[in-house]
């Protein structure tokens, strides 16, 4: 039994890296690889980026301190022109878009995995909307099973 349990986990494996080999040759895999290259390139978005880190910074300095600090409101309001002018270029919104497709079709592949398995296994997503689409049974959500577990 010991051997076809090691053979059933060498199939499996192989089949996982053959997943994965379809997904990194996958059109999403390869227009995120292209967009994040060119913001890569992009020279006013390192600037940029650059930027944002250093006012990050800052605003985790002065946050020790909280609204108290006198340059937490300049930082703050700092930060989030910074962090805005950043993602407001061209580079870096297609960057986004790739990189949300990307975690779209992953998500997709998780979900039809674990699907196979059980539908009460959570699949988490950078995706609120679709983290909601999951939840449920076992998971806390709208269907009340994990508050009526505690009332036993």
């Amino acid at each position: 039994m010991i051997a076809t349990d090691t053979l059933d986990m060498a199939v499996l494996i192989d089949e996982a890296y053959l997943l994965a080999r379809m997904i990194n040759e996958s059109q999403e895999v390869a227009e995120y690889l292209e967009a994040k290259q060119r913001m890569e390139q992009d020279a006013e978005a390192q600037r940029l980026r650059r930027l944002f880190e250093q006012k990050k910074e800052q605003y985790e300095e002065v946050q020790r301190f909280g609204k108290y600090h006198p340059d937490f409101t300049r930082i703050s309001a700092e930060v989030r022109e910074a962090k805005r002018a950043l993602e407001m270029l061209d580079s870096v919104q297609a960057f986004k878009r790739a990189e949300n497709r990307l975690d779209d079709l992953l998500y997709e592949v998780s979900r039809t995995i674990a699907d196979a398995v059980s539908t009460s296994i959570k699949v988490p997503s950078n995706n609120p909307f679709l983290e909601a689409k999951s939840a449920g049974c076992g998971s806390g959500g709208s269907c009340g099973c994990a508050s009526k577990r505690k009332n036993r």
